[in-house]
């Protein structure tokens, strides 16, 4: 096994999240030990949700602007995703349950954590959590949409499994933790 020692970390940013420059020792099975220098990029613990409805074979995705992508040849920017936040303070199933009803405009009531996962190893810190929860229309309690402050301008869509899953293929559906998701459920026999 490597032996990993940090001997410097510099703050590069700080502006929205921390990304660091770190510079450690990486020791090899044979002894031998090499200098690396790599960015991190720490902007805190996530997680995600994909609702569906097993009698309907419907699920809840969102749609909204992302910049990142924009700047990467997205056309329009926009997204289809399942709902997701950062933790912030909160544990993954109060951060979930928070984010569902704020986005999705559902108050979910019993979800199942399916797994967790490093998104973007390479460069990123972020472990993500994912949950699945079954919804109806009685858990409805608002439009969604996300919250004013946080300026999320969420679209709340319901879309038929079989859909979502063309989406994927045809290319309108993108994002790795809505794909990661909605494999899963498909694979447990779930819709």
């Amino acid at each position: 096994m490597a032996h990993i020692k940090i001997t410097q970390s510099d703050v590069l940013s700080d502006n929205w999240y921390v990304l660091r420059k770190i510079t450690y020792e990486f020791t090899n099975a044979d002894g031998t030990v090499q200098v690396h220098q790599r960015e991190a990029y720490d902007r805190g613990n996530g997680a995600t949700i994909l609702l569906y409805n097993r009698e309907e074979g419907t699920v809840i995705l969102t749609r909204q602007f992302r910049l990142p992508t924009y700047v990467n040849g997205n056309p329009d920017g926009m997204m289809i995703e399942a709902c997701a936040g950062l933790l912030d303070q909160d544990n993954p199933e109060d951060c979930i349950r928070r984010e569902t009803e704020e986005e999705t405009g559902y108050k979910i009531t019993e979800i199942q954590k399916a797994f967790e996962a490093y998104m973007s190893p390479g460069s990123v810190t972020e472990i993500l959590y994912f949950f699945i929860a079954a919804y109806s229309n009685s858990m409805k309690v608002s439009d969604g949409g996300g919250v004013e402050h946080e300026q999320e301008n969420i679209e709340v869509l319901e879309i038929p499994i079989q859909q979502a899953m063309q989406m994927i293929e045809s290319g309108e559906i993108k994002d790795a933790k809505t794909i990661m998701l909605l494999q899963y459920i498909r694979l447990q026999g779930i819709l």
